[in-house]
């Protein structure tokens, strides 16, 4: 009897070592397509320059994985015809093969590829095929198919969330590049950037701005519907983790109406100012945690209202955000006037995140990765008429945000316990800039334009009147960053 059963045992042990190597090599093709669909995704902006970026993306995290680890790491051979693109993330969909996009497609075409599909039988057979060596011999007997068997996995990606914080303002003005112009003490022209209205490195009250009228315009944006899409009126209470997360549940912002709703007349940011002050580790009166809603590396607040709130300011104190204005029949900041405001401290702190930039040559300039030319502490007094003088300014690092040392007049950080879920930034809002040449957008549920993303900077905590951002500039739409999620 132990010899027959003997050799049942050693066919049994083949046969499970041959299961195991084609289990492992569905394995390996499994993390191959997840990894390249993944990169792929997360480098689809809705440009062509996407697509090109995605297929670079895809092929060098292919080419960093192996697979046949039984014997020897093998690297599979990267090849375009495995990956495609989809505005949908739906199997059945209109998948475009990458080999047959690129940068010479049509930007409307590409503006709504945000899915990336990899099937990894497309790298050939040297990845997909397993040659067995024990299951062939009842090939013999059995099928000859069974001598080697072909493996592949297929995996979807794409955009779940982009980091938007669903509030929203009018564009102070319909230009995204202008320019501002002053006279140094030396007789030269310094040039300014403005980018819709706003100046780089002044804080706004974004509760108290409209370009059409006196009255405040500030608006909810529905978080959950695509820019085109209509649904329910909003119930603004809901928004309260989209504003802790500082994200929204859409692919994009731009390439169609957003749907907006004014926020209320009194107390505006009620229902979510304990979520917006999450990023300065606190906590009570919300249900926001510091998993889901980390703080800020830096929770100093630069209240420029109190003694020593912004230290490097002089006068030593002043005004919260720059004051509020309608002397040209609408609701703007002194900031804003061609004429200095009567007080240094009405211009509110300046530069705690952010420097004046210096204008580009061109209009269409793009802006360079590590940003425009930015003025010195020393252009003050002539791009702040009348203004406050920068005493104590630190030269490194380039802002009193960026210290990261205590003690320091310009540094504090979070609790210990939340110490290491701190991240850099997180008090920078991204805000969506409406489109407001006709008037500004009334009502509940109604649609509005966004032109641009700006990006403001949390100088100190919100409150149900109030949300003071220093401006940043701007995020151009396609460069919005975006979770990126497998989907079945």
């Amino acid at each position: 009897m132990f010899v027959p059963l003997l050799l049942v045992v050693i066919g049994l042990c083949g046969l499970a070592i041959d299961m195991a190597r084609i289990y492992n090599r569905k394995v390996d093709m499994h993390g191959i397509a997840k990894a390249a669909a993944l990169a792929a995704a997360r480098e689809l902006n809705g440009t062509p320059q996407g697509i090109v970026a995605a297929k670079l993306a895809a092929a060098e995290a292919v080419g960093k994985l192996r697979y046949q680890h039984f014997f020897e790491g093998t690297a599979p051979v990267w090849s375009d015809e495995a990956l495609s693109f989809s505005d949908a993330s739906a199997r059945s969909g209109t998948w475009l093969p990458a080999s047959s996009v690129g940068t010479g497609m049509p930007q409307v075409q590409a503006a709504g590829l945000f899915f990336a599909r990899v099937d990894t039988a497309a790298l050939g057979a040297a990845a997909s095929r397993v040659d067995t060596y024990f299951i062939k011999v009842l090939a013999r007997v059995l099928r000859d198919d069974l001598a080697a068997v072909d493996v592949s996995d297929s995996a979807i990606a794409g955009r779940s969330a982009i980091k938007i914080t669903p509030l929203a303002v009018c564009a102070m003005a319909p230009d995204a590049a202008a320019v501002r112009e002053a006279d140094a003490p030396s007789g030269a022209k310094l040039k300014e950037l403005v980018q819709y209205g706003f100046r780089r490195g002044v804080s706004y009250d974004l509760m108290q701005l409209n370009p059409k009228g006196m009255a405040p315009a500030r608006y909810a944006v529905n978080p959950v519907l695509e820019p085109g899409q209509t649904g329910p009126e909003l119930d603004i209470r809901t928004l309260a983790p989209f504003a802790c997360t500082g994200s929204m549940w859409v692919r994009r912002i731009t390439g169609g109406a957003v749907r907006v709703s004014e926020l209320p007349a009194a107390e505006p940011l009620a229902a979510l100012r304990s979520a917006l002050n999450t990023r300065f580790d606190t906590y009570s009166g919300t249900t926001c945690t510091p998993d889901g809603g980390a703080p800020d590396t830096n929770i100093r607040l630069y209240s420029y209202d109190q003694a020593n709130g912004a230290a490097w300011m002089s006068p030593g104190t002043g005004s919260v955000a720059a004051l509020s204005t309608t002397v040209r029949g609408r609701l703007e900041t002194v900031a804003d006037l061609p004429a200095p405001p009567p007080a240094p401290g009405d211009y509110g702190p300046l530069w705690s995140y952010a420097r004046a930039a210096r204008a580009p040559s061109s209009a269409q300039e793009q802006e360079p990765e590590d940003g425009y030319a930015t003025f010195a502490t020393a252009d003050w007094p002539a791009l702040y008429p009348s203004g406050p003088s920068a005493q104590g300014y630190p030269a490194a690092p380039a802002a009193p945000y960026q210290a990261r040392s205590a003690p320091s007049a310009f540094y504090a950080p979070p609790r210990t316990a939340h110490k290491l879920l701190a991240l850099p930034e997180r008090r920078v809002l991204n805000i969506p800039l409406l489109d407001c040449a006709a008037g500004a957008p009334s009502g509940a549920n109604t649609g509005a334009h966004v032109v641009g993303v700006g990006r403001f900077f949390m100088t100190v905590m919100a409150t149900n009147e109030r949300l003071v951002g220093e401006f940043a500039g701007l995020l151009p739409p396609q460069a919005v960053a975006a979770q990126v999620e497998l989907y079945p």
